[in-house]
């Protein structure tokens, strides 16, 4: 039973390593194995209105992280202008970025403002955003440029 045990806390460094070494300097917000978007797909959001997820079979690199796509369809959108689907500021959470920070983004609090993909960390973030949205655009692409190459940890001290 202590192998096990020790196994699993090694995995777990493992992860957390693996983790914090692709956020770091990174401008995506990818998991430890390198999917984006928690398995959504981003071109549902623009062609059926609605957080859908991708189908672990149909993907595309992009960047270094990979995006499923809930049909072949979507993939050929997303590999034709990939820019046009990606959400904002990497996938992290728009307040978070108009606060300075870097959250994970959950795929089923979105919004598509002008043409561009916003992730949320929850329904209440996502319900205060939504108070301002012109306001914390402005300030997340303000801050954008210098929180983008730094890891969310960097940003909590």
């Amino acid at each position: 039973m202590k192998t096990f045990k020790t196994f699993l806390g090694g995995v777990a460094l493992s992860v957390a390593l693996a983790s914090s070494a692709l956020a770091a300097g990174v401008e995506l917000n990818a998991s430890s194995t390198g999917l984006a978007m928690q398995g959504y797909d981003p071109v549902a959001y623009f062609t059926v209105g609605e957080a859908t997820e991708g189908d672990w079979k149909i993907t595309s690199v992009y960047h270094d992280a990979t995006y499923r796509f809930a049909s072949a369809e979507n993939k050929e959108a997303f590999e034709a202008n990939p820019e046009a689907y990606l959400p904002a500021y990497g996938g992290y959470c728009a307040f978070g970025a108009a606060m300075g920070f870097k959250f994970d983004g959950d795929p089923d609090n979105w919004k598509i403002v002008d043409g561009q993909l916003y992730l949320n960390l929850s329904d209440e973030i996502q319900a205060k955003w939504e108070e301002d949205i012109p306001g914390f655009i402005v300030k997340a692409d303000a801050n954008w440029t210098d929180i983008a190459a730094k890891s969310p940890a960097e940003l909590q001290n």
